[in-house]
């Protein structure tokens, strides 16, 4: 059974199975919402990521942070692994 496609934010955020082992990826392209977030905690601005990656636009970093933010606001429980 092939597992199921899915999109978040109209879209613009997608999971597939079969692109970058799963990770969220901004509009199926490799591209993980991940790495956008790496960029931006290591201070580069949106202009700089931009330049990096010219397929992405301003939306498509913002409505990654948004994505980070809608998953933060689940709830999980952490445990310690051997």
């Amino acid at each position: 059974m092939k597992a199921q496609k899915l999109s978040y934010l109209d879209g613009v955020i997608t999971i597939d199975f079969d692109i970058c082992n799963g990770k969220p990826t901004i509009r199926g392209q490799r591209i993980t919402v991940e790495s956008i977030l790496e960029f931006l905690s290591a201070g580069n601005s949106f202009e700089e990521i931009l330049g990096a990656y010219p397929t992405l636009t301003q939306k498509d970093i913002q409505d990654s942070l948004s994505f980070a933010t809608q998953m933060m606001a689940n709830r999980y429980t952490l445990q310690k692994i051997a």
